[in-house]
């Protein structure tokens, strides 16, 4: 599949976009990088440093990086259009090294967190602040071609969203950097600060279009890092009752010991039976947080490996089936492109709003930033792992096996000296 969406990308061309998408390079000076290899295969390599390629960029000395979930459709070779060497990485912060001269709010040495997706500001989607599917960043045609229009271009990631070099790195080049950094104040450790960069504003985003009120029951799909997050937004916003749905028993105890959650081992029950008994009727919100690459059922499982889908539906079915009449239902986790026997039928007849969609990263982070110095939201409780950045080819495979507890890591380059 991957190989056939890379000739696919060849074929289509690229589209014109606001920046250059890929930086220039000092081939005189190097860094260290993680890559992309193919199946279960990323390295840690020496690359050429970026170079500022235009005058609103800005590049960035990273200071913390980490590993996503969503990565790891990277790493298992089933998000559409990777190529070889690609850097990974979308959520990173540092200190800005060099400025464009057109950047007006940074300045060289100060502390900021990248925004995962990349907005230019000025298109009609970022000016209503839709920053996620900015319309001038992505230079994909086979993303036009197999949506019907492309969304912003993203760090780290396939070249369906743009193949713009990751921040598991020791520098990157950040374009538009006064619409996509936010700076941290002294206050704000990075072992918080980083997580601004996506999971934080993710997760409060995956409330937010799933209507999560004060009083909702809600129902999370998913208790990796987004999952946990959420429920932690919920608590937050004050729903009633949250449910966490998962397997893994070192993510169930969180939710229940950490975060006091109800929670459901959907390797011990059937999730669709046990959540109608404990909420008869269905729930008011039914947030996603897992993405395509979970079938559960055999159905889903042969089709997806004969390449009849790309995507397996099985968490879309039970969420339809488990939502109240006039629910909502929120995507937050990652799709690539087609999901078969999708109940749609259900969906009309109970009158289900299902909203998915990237973070606006841009437009709620400020927000979260003031919930973490205020002390009500502490991302911290997901971090598993402290690391340097030449142990995360080994945690990439820890963590898709879902062993020694891997949820969340926190990544320093080794060469990062803490300022006193």
């Amino acid at each position: 599949m991957n190989l056939a969406s890379q000739i696919a990308d060849k074929v289509a061309g690229k589209l014109p976009t606001s920046t250059p998408s890929q930086p220039q390079y000092d081939e005189s000076r190097k860094q260290h990088a993680i890559i992309w290899r193919g199946k279960r295969n990323v390295e840690y390599v020496e690359k050429p440093m970026p170079m500022i390629s235009d005058p609103r960029d800005i590049l960035l000395k990273i200071s913390a990086t980490t590993v996503c979930g969503s990565d790891l459709h990277l790493y298992n070779n089933t998000m559409l259009d990777m190529h070889d060497g690609d850097i990974l990485g979308h959520e990173f912060m540092g200190t800005i090294e060099q400025i464009g001269d057109q950047v007006k709010n940074l300045h060289i040495g100060q502390r900021v967190v990248a925004a995962f997706n990349i907005a230019c500001g000025f298109c009609d989607y970022c000016k209503r602040e839709e920053y996620s599917v900015c319309d001038t960043t992505n230079p994909s045609k086979l993303q036009e071609n197999l949506y019907g229009q492309k969304t912003a271009a993203l760090f780290g990631y396939s070249h369906l969203t743009g193949g713009v070099p990751g921040g598991q790195a020791e520098y990157v080049r950040v374009p538009f950097a006064d619409m996509n950094c936010l700076p941290i104040p002294d206050d704000v450790p990075d072992n918080k600060a980083l997580y601004l960069s996506d999971i934080i504003p993710t997760a409060y985003h995956g409330c937010y279009i799933g209507n999560v009120k004060k009083d909702s029951t809600v129902a999370i799909w998913g208790l990796g890092p987004i999952g946990l997050l959420e429920a932690r937004w919920c608590q937050i916003i004050g729903a009633k009752r949250i449910i966490g749905i998962d397997s893994v028993p070192e993510r169930l105890e969180i939710a229940s010991k950490t975060l006091g959650i109800e929670i459901i081992n959907f390797k011990e029950v059937d999730t669709t039976k046990k959540l109608l008994e404990m909420v008869p009727g269905g729930v008011d919100c039914s947030l996603e947080a897992a993405g395509f690459d979970y079938a559960k059922s055999l159905l889903h499982k042969v089709e997806r490996f004969l390449n009849l889908e790309t995507d397996a539906g099985d968490i879309l079915t039970e969420m339809i089936t488990c939502t109240r009449k006039a629910g909502t239902i929120s995507i937050i986790g990652v799709y690539n492109n087609t999901v078969n026997h999708f109940p749609i039928g259900p969906m009309m007849e109970k009158h289900l709003q299902i909203v998915g969609g990237q973070s606006y990263t841009q437009k709620h982070w400020k927000m979260c930033l003031e919930k973490i110095r205020s002390g009500e939201f502490d991302p911290t409780f997901v971090v598993s792992h402290n690391l340097t950045l030449n142990q995360v080819p080994d945690y990439y495979k820890q963590f898709d096996d879902k062993e020694g507890g891997a949820l969340k890591c926190f990544v320093r380059p080794e060469n990062f000296t803490e300022k006193k």
